[in-house]
């Protein structure tokens, strides 16, 4: 794909899926800023690919404007805003903290909420643009023993209709990305909670059709979909990219 002069904002860019979003829309031509809370990291992998990289805690609204504000101060406009970040507890419902329900909300909703926000604000003064959140399967389906993360999850699915009914008259697609597992730091820390962590991730693969679970350049690949013009009528969607898993009834 074509991104050309294009300026693209990724957070959560220090591991996982952010990183592998920056380096696929760099090589495909597009000016990359990222973001992260982690700034050894996230430095380290965009200054690699030659992007920008601030640092930005999506739960806090100044913050993730001033990151929108300097993409616009270096590029002139935003064209694509991927809201990638996210955190996950491992915790069943009843023994959910507050602590830690606001930790997951906080990153998982309130940064793709603000970061659709600021992004909207800024591409309507240039016509427009394409904003994609990161979802995931559990905002469609359910694991027990990420209540929080379902929630959120869900929200975000929310929020992109609702952002796309809203603005899609005035230049701006916004589509949603539901990921199954993905071989990230995160989806490794989950596994890391068993006794036998390979074992774990055996048994999860099983459970796709395609006896894996995806790479970060196959669930980057569909991202750049829905922010390219190969998707121009769709917008408030949801792509599920998942190897087939939700579709297997057995």
């Amino acid at each position: 794909m074509n991104f050309k002069g294009k300026s693209v904002a990724i957070t959560g860019v220090s591991s996982g899926l952010g990183h592998a979003l920056a380096i696929e829309f760099t090589e495909a031509g597009a000016n990359v800023f990222g973001c992260d809370v982690n700034v050894e990291a996230g430095q380290k992998n965009m200054s690699a690919i030659g992007a920008k990289f601030q640092k930005v805690d999506v739960s806090q609204e100044s913050e993730v404007a001033a990151f929108v504000s300097s993409v616009v101060a270096s590029h002139g406009k935003l064209d694509v805003m991927v809201n990638n970040a996210a955190v996950s507890v491992s915790q069943e419902l009843a023994k959910t903290t507050e602590a830690e329900l606001d930790r997951i909300l906080g990153v998982n909703l309130k940064g793709p909420f603000f970061g659709t926000k600021h992004a909207v604000l800024a591409m309507l003064e240039t016509g427009g643009g394409n904003i994609v959140n990161v979802a995931s399967i559990l905002g469609l389906v359910a694991d027990g023993m990420l209540a929080a993360y379902c929630a959120a999850k869900g929200g975000v699915l929310g929020l992109t209709r609702a952002a796309a009914v809203q603005y899609g008259d005035r230049g701006i697609r916004v589509n949603a990305i539901c990921p199954g597992d993905i071989d990230t730091p995160l989806v490794k820390e989950y596994f890391e909670m068993f006794d036998d962590p390979k074992a774990a991730r055996t048994s999860v693969e099983k459970e796709y059709p395609m006896k894996r679970i995806g790479s970060p350049k196959e669930i980057a690949q569909a991202v750049m979909f829905l922010a390219s013009p190969y998707s121009s009528f769709m917008t408030g969607q949801q792509l599920v990219v998942d190897g087939g898993l939700t579709i297997d009834c057995y």
